[in-house]
C-alpha cells in the first residue's frame, strides 16, 4: 500500500482544516449549495466529457494511487537471470516448465513466444505494441482525473458568480453584504481544493506509477530477448542493470546456479508488476 498519498490528502485536509479553525469557525466553510454547484457540476461535465466505461474505471484507478507498490526492479532482474541461466543450462524449451512460476502476465507472455520460436524482431514488436497499450490506458486513466481538475474550479467560480447574483439582489440590505459575499466565495475554495489537494496529485501520482511500470516492462523487454539469443547470464546482469541508478545496482548480483535466490526473488517482482491504470478495457 502506497502510504504516502494516504498521508498527503489527511495532513492537507488537517492542515487546511486547522487553519480556518484558528481564523474562525469551519461552519462558515460549509454550504450545502456550494457543494451541489461544484461537485454535481464538476461530475456532470466529466460524464459528459467522457464514455461511460472510462467513467467505471475511475473506482480502480483510484485505488491504484492509494495501493500500488513501486515495482522491486533488482528482484524483476533477478528473476531474469534465473531464467536466463536456465535457458542457457537446459535449452530455450526448458522455460515452458517455468512459465505456471511465473507471476507477471508480460513477462510470461514474452517467455511464451521465445519458447513458440518466434523471431526476435516480432517478439519485440508484440511487446512494445502490448506496452503502448498499456501505456495508453494509464494516459486515459491519468486524463480524466486532469479533465476533473479543470472543471471543479470553473464550477466553483460558477457558484460564485451565482452567489453574486444573488447577493446583488439584496445590495439595499448592506448587512447581507458580507454574508453574501463569504458564501459565495465558498464554492470557489471548493473548486480549488479539490484541483489541487485531491484531482492534481492523484493524476500525478498515477504518472509517477506509469513510469515506473513502462521502465519496468522495458526491463522485461530486453531481457526476454537477452534470453532469446541465449546470452550469458553475466551479460544479461550487465545489460539490465544499465537501466538502474548506480545505488540500486549493487543490489542485483548474479552468482551462478543462484536459483532459489532468484526464484525467491520473482515472487517481489511479480507483486509490482500490476497496470498502473488498473484498466484494461
Amino acid at each position: 500500500m502506497d502510504l504516502t498519498t494516504f498521508v498527503g490528502i489527511i495532513a492537507g485536509i488537517t492542515l487546511v482544516g486547522a487553519a480556518i479553525q484558528m481564523g474562525g469557525s469551519v461552519r462558515s466553510f460549509i454550504d450545502i449549495p456550494s457543494v451541489m454547484i461544484t461537485i454535481g457540476g464538476t461530475m456532470a461535465a466529466t460524464l459528459i466529457n467522457f464514455r461511460i466505461d472510462d467513467i467505471k474505471n475511475v473506482l480502480r484507478v483510484t485505488k491504484v494511487a492509494f495501493t500500488r507498490r513501486p515495482p522491486q526492479l533488482a528482484a524483476v532482474i533477478m528473476q531474469i537471470i534465473s531464467l536466463a541461466e536456465l535457458a542457457r543450462r537446459e535449452g530455450l524449451l526448458a522455460l515452458d516448465n517455468s512459465l505456471d512460476k511465473v507471476k507477471d502476465d508480460f513477462l510470461r507472455h514474452g517467455l511464451q513466444l521465445v519458447v513458440d520460436g518466434v523471431d526476435a524482431t516480432v517478439i519485440r514488436e508484440i511487446l512494445e505494441t502490448d506496452l503502448d497499450a498499456i501505456e495508453e490506458r494509464h494516459r486515459m486513466g491519468r486524463k480524466l482525473f486532469d479533465q476533473m481538475a479543470l472543471f471543479s474550479p470553473a464550477f466553483g467560480m460558477i457558484g460564485t458568480l451565482i452567489g453574486l447574483i444573488q447577493m446583488l439582489r439584496n445590495i439595499n440590505n448592506p448587512s447581507a453584504i458580507g454574508p453574501g459575499m463569504a458564501v459565495a466565495l465558498v464554492t470557489t475554495f471548493y473548486g480549488a481544493l479539490l484541483a489541487y489537494l485531491i484531482f492534481i496529485p492523484i493524476s500525478g501520482k498515477l504518472g509517477v506509477q506509469a513510469s515506473e511500470e513502462a521502465l519496468e516492462k522495458q526491463i522485461l523487454i530486453e531481457g526476454i530477448l537477452a534470453i532469446q539469443s541465449g546470452d550469458n547470464p553475466r551479460i544479461v546482469e550487465e545489460k539490465l542493470k544499465a537501466f538502474l541508478p548506480p545505488a540500486t545496482r549493487a543490489k542485483v548480483a548474479y552468482k551462478k546456479g543462484a536459483q532459489a535466490t532468484a526464484t525467491g526473488a520473482a515472487g517481489a517482482g511479480g507483486a509490482g508488476a500490476k497496470e498502473t491504470a488498473g484498466a484494461k478495457t
